[in-house]
């Protein structure tokens, strides 16, 4: 691990995660390490690690952490909140580290083509008369091509 630089951190990135919706559930951590214990992520890509991103957020590493690849691995099982003793719920606080992210361009690739779609066609997969026979035969209702509300959403 390279050595950190202390004129990078900053002592309010942790209230900034606390301010975010999901966020403020890092307050009641105190970093024991169940979350990463049992998390199956970390198994595969032991460079994941919930507790090293705790430890990131509380040193105020926000621009590594933002610019990190493995915030995107989580695969929001919710393992880590069942075992957690404090109750911390660090799925939301992934998810309010994602939100930062995006707010500040690092978001990766793929959520741009992603947003791409959505504006286009109002859902991430085209839905077009094939999709809509076989929703037909099933007894569910015809997808139609009117999205306004996602773009409304969007914006």
């Amino acid at each position: 691990m390279d050595p950190i630089d202390l004129r990078k951190l900053d002592p309010d990135f942790k209230q900034r995660v606390a301010g975010e919706l999901g966020g403020e559930q890092i307050k009641k951590c105190f970093s024991c390490g169940v979350c990463s214990a049992r998390c199956p992520i970390e198994k595969i890509e032991p460079e994941y690690n919930p507790r090293r991103i705790i430890r990131m957020i509380l040193l105020g590493m926000e621009e590594e952490l933002l610019k990190e690849e493995l915030l995107w691995h989580c695969s929001t099982c919710y393992t880590c909140q069942e075992s957690c003793p404090q109750e911390v719920d660090f799925t939301e606080v992934v998810f309010a580290l994602r939100n930062l992210a995006v707010r500040k361009g690092l978001a990766p690739p793929g959520m741009g083509a992603a947003r791409n779609l959505l504006d286009q066609q109002g859902r991430m997969y085209e839905v077009g008369d094939f999709e809509n026979e076989k929703r037909k035969e099933m007894g569910l209702p015809e997808i139609k091509g009117d999205f306004k509300d996602i773009q409304k959403i969007l914006k």
